[in-house]
């Protein structure tokens, strides 16, 4: 096998993006759980280890990705801010008001419907605040810290980073909940098209989550805590 299965699954997508999607069909959480090693992943889930590193043994180059140069980390941070949370702020209300109605119309044959609709809301709930400090504490001192090469005046990122982690714990087991209530979005006989539209955008959403998610967690993460140790040294 040419994957190592001992490499976290969080390294195994930053070395090649493409294999999100591999990992996704596999059921193996690669952003909040992307410290794990596939060997452990796999076996945890009860998969056949080699089959799925077979998988990811993806034919051809890994897409090349511009490391933004010596603001790497600004970089990034303002890639997820255009991309992800971009997407996110415009998807959160358009999809909540699918779910709402979807919920109001189908919940007497689907009584599942109203988890998901409060799942969703916590969900919500979870990432407005989660994304505006990002936006507004957290990636700008990134941005100063790369700029003027000292660590943060204000203390160490650690902490707000760490919280951001856990913040990410809850929302990620929230769109697991969501998954499970739905059969994995899979669409019920007779459904309309707004409840086919509801199910493609909550899963839209949690894939796209797995990817924000892993950019953070295992990406911009390590390398801001990794420049502040040795700007503090």
């Amino acid at each position: 096998m040419t994957v190592d299965v001992n490499m976290p699954l969080g390294d195994l997508v930053t070395a090649d993006p493409r294999r999100s999607r591999i990992l996704e069909g596999y059921g193996l959480d690669y952003c909040c759980n992307g410290h794990r090693s596939l060997h452990e992943a796999a076996t945890v889930a009860g998969l056949d280890l080699t089959e799925v590193a077979i998988a990811l043994d993806l034919p051809g180059p890994a897409p090349v990705e511009t490391s933004g140069g010596e603001r790497a980390n600004s970089a990034l941070a303002h890639d997820i801010v255009d991309s992800h949370h971009a997407y996110m702020w415009g998807e959160m209300p358009r999809l909540q008001a699918l779910v709402d109605k979807v919920a109001g119309v189908h919940g007497d044959q689907h009584p599942e419907l109203a988890d998901v609709q409060a799942t969703y809301v916590q969900a919500l709930a979870a990432l407005e605040p989660h994304m505006t400090q990002e936006e507004r504490v957290v990636f700008p001192a990134i941005s100063r810290m790369e700029k003027t090469g000292a660590p943060v005046p204000t203390g160490s990122l650690g902490d707000p980073i760490q919280q951001l982690r856990a913040e990410h714990e809850v929302v990620g087991t929230l769109f697991k909940r969501i998954r499970g209530l739905t059969d994995g979005y899979v669409v019920p006989e007779g459904a309309c098209n707004s409840y086919r539209a509801m199910l493609s955008g909550l899963e839209e959403m949690e894939l796209d989550l797995h990817e924000h998610i892993h950019k953070e967690n295992n990406v911009l993460f390590p390398r801001v805590l990794q420049l502040e140790a040795e700007l503090s040294s």
